[in-house]
């Protein structure tokens, strides 16, 4: 397809275009004619989403909101807005003021003009009522289905007034306008403050119920978690006092630096016996047996006075271990020390030494190493006990503590999950108390009328109208299947192509004016285009002079070619023969009245007559069911065909169409060529394929198409 052959389309039916437009120009102008004026009325409503000074008190909450979240805040909102519940509420107030008004904002209705004045006050009472309660009426109600249809009637219905609402964002602001148009100004006004009225009405109640709910919930889940930390906390107190456990941590700690403490003791006074030992050992290898005698015999006495010493000594050194040496015994310890150093001082002056040797300081010596050996060892024994018991205990923490702390995660986890609940209650509480609050910030008013939208629903139903015709016509082109120039002949046939002729409108063709009239553009160019066929003929022929013309269907032009190009030939002093072989429709026949025919030309007994003494160049038919090889065997019509190419320089036979199957065909077997007419915007059906197929069967005795009544010369002008 190409942009061009639309165009054409267009132009062809360009009348068409002009006057469907120009209908419904005409008949839009009087249907807008009487239409009335509209009144728009305009009212804002501020949400506090985006306003800043409104969150003051949480604006870390806000200060990340994404704007594909305020987007659907916004919709969320325009949708309350468009709820059904809330679109009555506004057809319950119109209605009522309707009824209960002697200046009503619309002309009453039929139906409403029927009602009765009890019936009227009945439906006053149920809208009232149903005002009051936000709810809907009930198509199953008599009563109310009634009332609906007052309310369609008047046009104070949801689906009317959906129709010229509208309720937006402007842009990107905080804000949502509502506008609607009617023909009263009243009418607009009231019914926008109205809606906005309800709408935060209804917006504030839910939000507030919800806001509700929400610390009610949270207050009795904060009481739950309070209640259940004082229990951990309680079951731990009393595990504490039934098992004497104060604090585990400083007691295991007290209890370890003990440990550590009398380790230390341990160590020391190991290692004080062991030296004191060694010092009395050297002591006892200075004195002899026979030195020993003399302080034995006469120290007895006093060395049972420091035995009894050293035994309160002991017990004192054990109090002292025990109490985890404390210094009240300190004191006692040192008295019985110095008592018991003084004691061995007196013992020594008794001493019964040999003269010979003197040894009293080593015996004085002895005496106090032996005292101090012996606390030492039993300082031991002491302290060995009370590292046991020190461990005893600290064992017996263990236990305590691993149920301590099983506690203490309780009470930790508890006392989370109150802190989680306690934070969120008091934000939702403080939320509560300062909720984003819809507020009306521009009222809607009465408004003069709208510029008039006459003059644009005129230019639109032409604008329109003119679009439709065309794109009918383009899909009219679109679907179009037939053949209209030599290329798309060409393409769906796959045969050679000689030429076209172009349509003439309105013209009776006369041949003669035809070389005679040159001032005439349409018989100009056909004449041009009929040349040039007869060029294309002439190099297909190359001196042969036989020329078959036929067609795929009847009435597509062949005749008329046929009839030209003999005319044509006859013109460049050539003589012609046109034979006219269409038995079924002999028009040739029928209008040049020639004096010898084809029946009794090519008849085997006839005696044979010689068609160049006649004037008439054309050899006509009778007409009837008969076939040339009917009339005359297939070499004698060879042999006269032979004589006629002696005697013409060019023999054209105008053949039946191919429909017409042999007889058509037969003519074809003594033709040099054969041409084929196809009359130009139609369609090539399966049926007429086969007939093309015929013809590329003939192969080079095909000379080609003609495409007839084409356009395609005037296009491309």
């Amino acid at each position: 397809m190409e942009i061009g052959n639309f165009f054409n389309l267009l132009k062809k039916h360009r009348n068409i275009i002009i006057i469907v437009p120009l209908v419904f120009v005409i008949v839009s102008f009087f249907l807008v004619k009487n239409l009335p004026d509209v009144y728009e009325s305009h009212a804002q409503i501020a949400t506090g989403i985006i306003d800043a000074s409104r969150h003051l008190l949480d604006k870390d909450a806000t200060a990340n909101v994404q704007e594909q979240q305020v987007d659907r805040e916004f919709s969320n909102l325009i949708a309350i807005m468009k709820l059904k519940k809330l679109i009555d509420q506004v057809s319950y107030s119109l209605m009522i003021h309707d009824l209960g008004s002697s200046t009503p904002f619309r002309k009453p209705s039929k139906e409403l003009l029927e009602l009765r004045p009890y019936e009227r006050d009945a439906a006053l009472n149920i809208l009232k009522n149903k005002f009051a309660r936000l709810q809907p009426l009930s198509v199953y109600d008599k009563t109310e289905n009634s009332i609906i249809g007052l309310l369609r009637s008047m046009k104070y219905d949801e689906r009317n007034i959906m129709k010229d609402l509208v309720i937006a964002r402007d842009e990107s602001s905080d804000f949502i306008s509502v506008s609607y148009d009617s023909e009263n100004p009243q009418l607009s006004a009231f019914l926008v403050n109205t809606l906005c009225k309800q709408f935060i009405d209804y917006y504030t109640q839910s939000v507030k119920q919800n806001e509700s709910n929400a610390v009610n919930f949270l207050s009795n889940l904060l009481e739950a978690k309070r209640k259940a930390l004082s229990e951990k906390t309680g079951e731990l107190q009393q595990y504490k006092i039934e098992n004497g456990v104060l604090n585990l941590d400083e007691q295991s700690k007290a209890i370890f630096g003990q440990i550590m403490v009398y380790n230390d003791k341990k160590l020391q006074a190991d290692k004080d016996a062991i030296s004191y030992q060694g010092a009395i050992d050297a002591i006892d290898r200075k004195f002899s047996p026979q030195d020993r005698k003399y302080v034995e015999a006469l120290t007895n006495k006093y060395n049972q006075a420091i035995i009894a010493t050293q035994e309160q000594l002991h017990i004192l050194e054990d109090q002292y271990v025990r109490s985890g040496f404390n210094n009240k015994y300190k004191v006692e310890l040192d008295s019985l020390q110095d008592q018991l150093a003084s004691q061995i001082n007196l013992s020594s002056d008794k001493y019964i030494t040999n003269p010979l040797v003197a040894k009293d300081d080593q015996i004085k010596q002895k005496l106090t190493l032996e005292v101090a050996r012996d606390l030492a060892k039993y300082s031991v024994k002491s302290i060995n006990g009370e590292l046991a018991n020190l461990n005893a205990k600290f064992a017996r923490l263990v236990p305590f503590d691993a149920k301590v702390k099983t506690y203490d995660f309780d009470i930790d986890i508890a006392g989370k999950e109150y802190l989680d609940v306690l934070n969120k209650y008091n934000e939702t509480n403080l939320r509560s108390n300062f909720s984003i609050k819809l507020i009306q910030v521009e009222i809607a008013t009465p408004d003069v009328a709208q510029p008039s939208k006459k003059m644009l629903l005129i230019i639109l139903s032409f604008v329109g109208s003119l679009f439709a015709c065309i794109f009918w016509l383009f899909i009219l082109f679109y679907i179009d299947d037939t053949i209209k120039t030599p290329t798309e002949l060409v393409t769906k046939t796959q045969l050679p192509l000689l030429g076209y002729l172009n349509k003439i409108q309105g013209e009776t063709l006369d041949l003669r004016k035809l070389w005679d009239i040159e001032h005439r553009d349409k018989m100009k160019t056909f004449k041009e285009l009929l040349r040039s066929i007869r060029f294309e003929i002439e190099q297909e022929l190359n001196g042969n002079k036989v020329l078959a013309i036929t067609s795929i269907e009847p009435a597509e032009g062949k005749t008329l070619l046929a009839i030209s190009l003999a005319y044509s030939y006859s013109m460049i002093n050539k003589k012609v023969l046109l034979i006219d072989g269409n038995f079924n429709h002999p028009t040739i026949s029928n209008t040049a009245q020639p004096h010898v025919y084809v029946e009794d030309f090519f008849k085997s007994s006839s005696q044979q007559q010689d068609v160049s003494s006649v004037t008439a160049t054309v050899l006509g038919n009778r007409g009837g069911d008969v076939t040339l090889l009917e009339i005359g065997d297939e070499a004698f019509v060879k042999n006269r065909f032979d004589d006629l190419r002696s005697k013409y320089d060019i023999i054209i036979i105008d053949t039946a169409p191919l429909t017409a199957l042999n007889k058509s065909k037969e003519w074809m077997l003594f033709s040099n060529k054969t041409i084929a007419v196809f009359e130009a915007n139609k369609k090539l059906t399966s049926i007429q394929k086969q007939h093309v197929a015929y013809l590329k069967g003939l192969e080079n005795k095909f000379a080609g198409w003609v495409l007839n009544k084409t356009d395609y010369n005037n296009q491309q002008k």
